[in-house]
């Protein structure tokens, strides 16, 4: 096991190491340059521009900038084009602010998903089958932007409560539970619409494979055994049919970013999402580049979690 663990952080560290060198060369064959002067813009003339390129290291060639973007990064040193501040501090601040969204929307995806799942695959045919069926595929179809805009007018004009932000405006001096209370309130509105596609997903991945469990032959001679139907589906049929799910377990630490722009961007939540997407637009390319660089992390160190719990889950793979 300890070989195949130190085999596995080799192999994620040189994939890690590829993944930096191709986003840093992408992100430069990106039309427009960083320091491209704007004409509206009568504070940059060429002089500036020409101190700004030297001070980023933008007159190296690609290769030393290369190495100079990784030194800064790793040392702490690397700051943002926009506005000066550190990278690594903006995306810790705003990783703690995407964090509560990413965990109440996991929770809520995971703990209602596999009893509908179950259920639906139980009941196959049936009337719950047919109406869970629906409603997935109606949640998977609507977009996540306008399911959104439906939400937050419905629970404006139905409870007459802002939704907007991590707070209220205004609460600095109330009391701490009340502030409490409506932190909890703003985090659960997008924490839902986070969720609301997760479950109409991977509802139906469980469904599917708790049926092809479920028509195995062994789980046959369980029934002509005559288990109890509770022993049948829940000890031996979905303890097989959870293997593929350890995977998708490990994959959703990428979700911390990739998951929550268009959430973020509609209810105002100052979180990583939101954060990339406006470094996109202002061609800030430090935090691009280290954004991409912890999705990277977050998407090796998911596999390397799910590779783990395959080795607890299924005794098969340490042969």
């Amino acid at each position: 096991m300890l070989a195949f663990i130190s085999r596995s952080i080799i192999q994620k560290i040189i994939t890690l190491f590829f993944v930096s060198v191709v986003s840093f060369l992408i992100i430069h064959l990106a039309p427009g340059k960083p320091s491209q002067v704007d004409p509206l813009n009568p504070k940059f003339t060429p002089e500036v521009v020409e101190r700004f390129r030297k001070e980023f290291h933008l007159d190296k060639p690609l290769h030393v900038q290369y190495l100079y973007f990784y030194r800064d990064l790793f040392t702490g040193q690397t700051v943002s084009w926009k506005d000066n501040q550190s990278v690594l501090n903006k995306i810790w601040e705003r990783f703690l602010n995407s964090l509560p969204l990413f965990i109440v929307g996991t929770i809520l995806t995971w703990t209602l998903s596999f009893p509908i799942g179950i259920r639906s695959a139980i009941f196959r045919g049936h009337i719950y089958d047919r109406s869970t069926t629906f409603f997935s595929y109606l949640m998977i179809s609507i977009p996540g932007f306008f399911f959104a805009y439906i939400l937050i007018i419905f629970v404006v004009t139905r409870f007459h409560v802002p939704v907007i932000g991590m707070e209220t405006f205004g609460l600095g001096d109330a009391p701490i539970p009340h502030v409490l209370m409506d932190r909890i309130w703003h985090l659960l509105l997008p924490s839902i619409l986070g969720a609301t596609g997760g479950i109409a997903v991977l509802s139906r991945y469980v469904r599917s494979q708790m049926l092809e469990v479920e028509g195995q032959e062994y789980i046959r001679t369980a029934k002509a055994k005559g288990l109890p139907p509770e022993l049948v589906h829940y000890k031996h049929a979905l303890r097989n049919a959870l293997l593929p799910f350890v995977t998708m377990f490990g994959l959703i630490l990428p979700g911390l970013i990739g998951g929550s722009v268009i959430i973020e961007s509609i209810f105002s939540w100052p979180g990583m999402g939101r954060m990339a997407y406006e470094a996109i637009l202002a061609r800030d390319y430090p935090v691009i580049l280290t954004v991409n660089f912890v999705s990277a992390v977050l998407v090796l160190v998911g596999t390397f979690i799910s590779d783990i719990l395959y080795l607890v889950v299924d005794p098969r793979i340490r042969l």
